[in-house]
């Protein structure tokens, strides 16, 4: 009965593997909504279909992107559709500091440094763990954490593969929750941001990019415990004994990098002190009306204050590591 009953569901993964196997590329997706839209607004202008505007008191009637004023409508508005995108300005400005980060090699170091020092007894919690906060990088974690885990994993006598599944869950399923703030939040709250602005202008005055925080940090430590229970719960034992052999003896950081990481985690702590003069003191030039600090241009500044707390241990992890060398400017003669 029990092997019926994991035939069944390793038939239902199968299934689900080969779905999504058969998905086209992500920009092939995107080009079929966008035909998509064009169809459906022609098929539903035919039927008259109108809606009332939730923030203005008028009706708005559907229009046929495929009539000639659609069309238009279309090849004219498309650079401004782009430039006007709500997140294009944040999204940019944010990967300034978060991309000199990873490219230099300070946030592949960090995590590798992380894992490699936590307990063994906590070495599951702690790939989860890592592979959510890995998210602040984008996709950085999908490159480092997997291979990871599972030579970690490999060495303690453990299934490689319940390691390189729990540090691809933590990136997977995690995405998004993160004790900082990320090129995500401001992107994902720039939209929410727009959005509210079509209801109520007024409202969207008092709201930022930090929105979401509470949420997402608390979302951190309960996909850390789901994670961790369900790679040593379901995931391993599924798995069986692990009978290889093959063994890594992990030395953890070089020591340039646990320099790097030392500087970096140095002028990441002055980036802080310096910043927070601008919000903590009481005539702080950054704090709202009447000393306000949760409605205050700091708040709305939130973007350059991520691109700074990034950028600056990114630059120095990379100048200590050499990764980054200083340009010097040939005389012109």
């Amino acid at each position: 009965m029990e092997k019926q009953r994991r035939g069944l569901f390793q038939r239902f993964l199968d299934g689900i593997e080969r779905v999504g196997n058969k998905l086209p590329h992500p920009i092939t997706l995107f080009a079929i909504l966008a035909l998509l839209v064009i169809v459906v607004s022609a098929v539903v202008s035919m039927f008259g279909v109108s809606v009332e505007h939730p923030g203005e008191d008028k009706t708005v009637e559907v229009k046929s992107l495929l009539s000639s004023e659609g069309i238009r409508y279309i090849f004219e508005s498309m650079v401004d559709n782009f430039i006007g995108f709500a997140p294009l300005g944040v999204v940019l400005a944010t990967m300034l500091g978060i991309g000199i980060a990873e490219r230099t090699g300070l946030i592949s170091a960090a995590l590798r440094g992380f894992v490699l020092s936590i307990p063994k007894v906590l070495i599951t919690a702690g790939l989860v763990f890592a592979g959510i906060m890995s998210s602040v990088a984008s996709d950085a974690g999908y490159v480092v954490l997997p291979p990871l885990g599972a030579v970690i994993f490999a060495g303690l006598g453990r299934h490689p593969l319940a390691g390189l599944a729990a540090a691809f869950a933590g990136v997977s399923a995690g995405f998004s929750a993160n004790l900082f703030l990320s090129a995500t939040d401001a992107m994902l709250g720039e939209l929410t941001i727009d959005a509210a602005a079509m209801i109520s202008p007024e409202y969207a005055e008092t709201i930022n990019i930090a929105m979401n925080w509470y949420f997402i940090i608390a979302s951190v430590f309960l996909l850390t415990l789901v994670g961790a229970w369900v790679t040593e719960k379901i995931v391993e034992p599924r798995l069986g004994e692990y009978k290889g052999d093959y063994r890594e003896d992990l030395n953890g950081l070089k020591p340039i990098e646990k320099k790097g990481l030392t500087w970096a985690i140095i002028s990441f702590v002055v980036s802080a002190v310096l910043l927070s003069l601008l919000i903590v003191p009481g005539d702080a030039p950054l704090r709202g009306e009447n000393g306000a600090v949760i409605q205050s241009p700091f708040m709305q500044s939130l973007v350059p204050v991520i691109t700074i707390l990034f950028f600056v241990p990114g630059l120095v992890y990379g100048i200590v590591t050499k990764n980054i060398k200083v340009i010097r400017t040939l005389p012109v003669n």
